[in-house]
C-alpha cells in the first residue's frame, strides 16, 4: 500500500511543476549556474596548474639551478657612463662549479654559457640561443632526443664543431627534414648537426617561472664554446655597447635523494655567499616550486569552490522563495487534501519531491553545461581544462542536497496548515 501513496504523491508533485513550466525553468536557473560554475572553474583551475607543475617538472624535481644574475646597481652605473665601451663583470664562476660539485649529496653538476646568435642555414636564419655545455646535460635537463644523438665525451674532449639543435630551430631551417648531417652557421663558425631535441612547452626561467622558449636553443660542447666565445658577451643598447664578462650562465645541481635537496640548499648558498660580494646570482629549486604550487592549487580550489557555493545558495534560496510561493498558491489544496484524508507526511512529501526534482534537474543540467565550458574554453582559447569525476560527483550532490535542505521547510510548513482554515483560504 505505501509504495502506491508514494507514486502518486510523487505524480502529483510532477503534474505541478509541469503545470507550472516556465516557472520551475526560472527557479533552477540559480542551481543550473551554481553546478555548471563549479565545475567549470575547477575544470580551469586544475588545467591552470596543471600545465605550471609540468613546466616545474621540466626542470627537474631532483635538481637545484644556480642562475647568473645581473645586480640592480650594474644596470644603474651602465646608465650613469657616457662610454662607448665598457665591462661588466658579474655571475657565476668555474670556481664556485668546482667546489659545489664536490658537496657529497651531489649527484652530478652541469655547467652551461649562453649567447644570443643568428643562426644560419643556406639563406635561412632564425634568432636563437648557443647553449655550451657538457654531455650529461641532455639527462640533467630532462631533454628527450627526437632523433640522431647528444654529443658524448669524445666531442668534447675534441672541441669538435657538433650541434644538437631544437625543434623549434629544426622546423624552421630544415622544413623538409633530414636535419642530421646538415651544417649550420654562427658568425664565422659551422657546426654539424648530430641530433634533435623532441619538442618542449615554454619552461621556467626564474624564480617566478618565466617563459622561455628552448625549441630555438642550439646545443654545443662547452669546451667548443669557450674556445669560440670567450668570456665575453657583448650587447647593444641605446647605442651603447656593452660588454659582460660572465664565467658561467648556470649551474645545474642533480642531488641524489629528494630529501638531501633542502640541506644541500642550504650548502649551496653558503659556498655562493662565500665567493660573492653582490647578488648577481639566483637559486631556483623546482621540488620547492613544485610544493608551492600545489599549495596554491589547493587554495585556488577552495577559493573557487566557495564562489561557487554561493551561487548553490543563492539557487536553494530562489528554490526556497518560489516553494513558499507555491504552498500559498495551494493552501485551499492543500485543505481538501487533508479533508479528504491524506496525512501531514503525504504533503511533506509532495512538497519535498516538487523541490527536489527541481534541484536535481537543475543539476544535470548544470553538469551538462560545466561539463561543455571547458570543452569550449580549450576549443577557442586554447586553454589546458581538467574535469575531475570528484567535482561532478559534488556539485550533483550538492544541487541535490539543496532541494531537500530549502525544500523542506515549505513542505513542514504547507503540512503544519490547520485544514479548516485552509478551506477557507480564498
Amino acid at each position: 500500500m505505501l509504495p502506491v501513496i508514494l507514486q502518486r504523491n510523487l505524480e502529483v508533485g510532477l503534474k505541478s511543476i509541469w503545470h507550472q513550466k516556465l516557472r520551475s525553468l526560472l527557479t533552477i536557473l540559480g542551481v543550473v549556474f551554481g553546478v555548471a560554475s563549479v565545475i567549470a572553474m575547477l575544470a580551469i583551475g586544475e588545467g591552470a596548474s596543471y600545465e605550471a607543475q609540468q613546466k616545474i617538472k621540466q626542470l627537474g624535481s631532483m635538481n637545484i639551478i644556480i642562475r647568473s644574475v645581473k645586480p640592480p646597481e650594474e644596470t644603474q652605473q651602465q646608465s650613469s657612463r657616457n662610454q662607448m665601451m665598457q665591462v661588466n663583470k658579474y655571475g657565476l664562476l668555474d670556481t664556485d662549479y668546482r667546489a659545489l660539485r664536490e658537496i657529497p649529496s651531489v649527484a652530478k653538476a652541469v655547467q652551461v654559457r649562453r649567447n644570443r646568435e643568428n643562426i644560419w642555414h643556406l639563406e635561412k636564419s632564425a634568432a636563437g640561443q648557443i647553449v655550451s655545455t657538457e654531455p650529461s646535460y641532455l639527462e640533467t635537463a630532462n631533454l628527450t632526443l627526437k632523433s640522431g644523438r647528444f654529443f658524448n665525451g669524445q666531442d668534447y674532449q675534441a672541441r669538435k664543431n657538433v650541434a644538437v639543435i631544437g625543434a623549434g630551430l629544426a622546423a624552421k631551417l630544415f622544413p623538409f627534414g633530414n636535419e642530421p648531417g646538415q651544417t649550420v652557421r654562427v658568425k664565422n663558425h659551422y657546426y654539424r648537426i648530430i641530433g634533435v631535441l623532441g619538442e618542449r612547452s615554454l619552461s621556467g626561467g626564474g624564480k617566478t617561472i618565466e617563459a622561455q622558449d628552448i625549441n630555438y636553443d642550439l646545443y654545443i660542447p662547452l669546451s667548443t664554446g669557450r674556445a669560440q666565445y670567450g668570456q665575453f658577451v657583448n650587447k647593444i643598447e641605446a647605442g651603447a655597447t656593452t660588454r659582460e664578462w660572465v664565467e658561467l650562465h648556470e649551474i645545474i645541481l642533480k642531488i641524489g635523494r629528494e630529501e638531501d635537496i633542502v640541506p644541500t640548499v642550504g650548502l649551496v648558498s653558503g659556498i655562493l655567499k662565500q665567493h660573492h660580494q653582490k647578488p648577481d646570482y639566483e637559486l631556483l629549486v623546482p621540488l620547492e616550486l613544485l610544493r608551492q604550487a600545489a599549495q596554491t592549487r589547493r587554495l585556488f580550489d577552495i577559493v573557487l569552490g566557495s564562489i561557487a557555493a554561493i551561487s548553490l545558495l543563492v539557487g536553494g534560496i530562489g528554490i526556497m522563495n518560489i516553494m513558499l510561493a507555491s504552498v500559498m498558491e495551494r493552501t485551499r489544496e492543500i485543505g481538501i487534501r487533508r479533508s479528504l484524508g491524506a496525512k501531514k507526511r503525504d504533503i511533506v512529501f509532495q512538497f519535498l519531491v516538487e523541490a527536489v526534482f527541481l534541484s536535481t534537474l537543475g543539476g544535470l543540467i548544470g553538469v551538462l553545461l560545466g561539463l561543455l565550458i571547458p570543452a569550449l574554453v580549450t576549443h577557442f582559447a586554447g586553454m589546458k581544462t581538467i574535469v575531475r569525476f570528484w567535482s561532478v560527483l559534488l556539485s550533483f550532490s550538492i544541487s541535490a542536497a539543496v532541494g531537500v535542505i530549502f525544500g523542506l521547510y515549505p513542505a513542514r510548513r504547507a503540512a503544519e496548515m490547520d485544514p479548516i482554515a485552509a478551506l477557507r483560504h480564498e
